[in-house]
């Protein structure tokens, strides 16, 4: 019977898998229909959305600022998270757990109401429409996710390390540079994956804060899907997971390569 029902658990957690994955799978093989609308390959395989990817200015170019402007976000924020979250741990106390709640507020509150205090601000400092503006919404909506991330790499950081780095008289930038940093580095490789897909993926605030002069890629497939159906759609999706699958694959190499080596130098001589 304990057989029995550790079968039932895994048919069970193989169905909530499927579900969860399947639907964004099949993004997939309708990148390749052969038909001028979303749908699954008719007569056979057709590589003419990826070509038509390629040569449309909206959708190679929007594609090419998206990826400029999440790049240069995640330059910004894992150094700002990585600061806030080092810093909450050291101060700890009600003072640090207020602050994080502070920080986290970007993803606390509805889209749609973060949305529109930013375009709000933004009409104000004039930055609606402008690739600054697009690259400080991306740094606001990622930013928590890095102190999520990196703040959970510094629950198994041991302070006493910290402690003898003092003692050998480093400095806080010092040991901050030389202790903290390295411990940790895995988390903030994951931190910078997870602040880069975010930034990638934000939609609702563009909407309101972009228009004519900066196209971003959601705002692509945003109106690929609303004007009309348009396969290429389907197209930038597969994209956009292969590259997400790649940097998770990186992240995950990366932190499997560290955990060996780690177990390695624990291992007695």
């Amino acid at each position: 019977m304990p057989g029995a029902g550790g079968l039932g658990a895994r048919v069970i957690g193989f169905l909530v898998v499927a579900f969860l994955i399947v639907p964004i799978l099949v993004v997939i093989p309708v990148s390749f229909t052969d038909t001028t609308y979303l749908s699954l390959p008719k007569d056979g395989l057709s590589l003419q959305h990826y070509a038509n990817f390629i040569e449309d200015p909206k959708w190679r170019d929007s594609f090419l600022l998206s990826m400029a402007t999440a790049l240069a976000s995640t330059v910004i924020a894992v150094p700002l998270g990585t600061l806030f979250a080092v810093s909450c741990w050291r101060l700890a106390g009600r003072t640090s757990e207020l602050l994080r709640f502070v920080i986290l507020l970007p993803i606390i509150v509805p889209g749609v109401v973060n949305a529109i205090g930013i375009y709000r601000q933004w009409a104000e400092l004039g930055l609606v429409d402008t690739v600054l503006g697009v690259i400080l919404v991306q740094v606001v909506v990622s930013t928590p996710y890095v102190v999520i991330v990196v703040s959970s790499a510094l629950a198994d950081f041991d302070p006493r390390l910290l402690q003898a780095a003092a003692n050998l008289g480093a400095r806080h930038w010092q040991a901050l540079l030389w202790v903290i940093v390295p411990a940790i580095r895995v988390g903030i490789g994951a931190a910078a994956v997870l602040a880069f897909v975010t930034a990638w993926d934000e939609t609702v605030v563009m909407l309101f804060i972009t228009g004519l002069r900066v196209y971003l890629l959601p705002r692509a497939l945003w109106d690929g899907v609303q004007e009309n159906v348009d396969p290429t759609v389907a197209v930038t999706a597969s994209l956009m997971i292969a590259l997400t699958l790649l940097g998770v694959t990186v992240s995950m190499m990366a932190a499997a390569r560290r955990k060996a080596r780690d177990t390695k130098h624990k291992e007695p001589k």
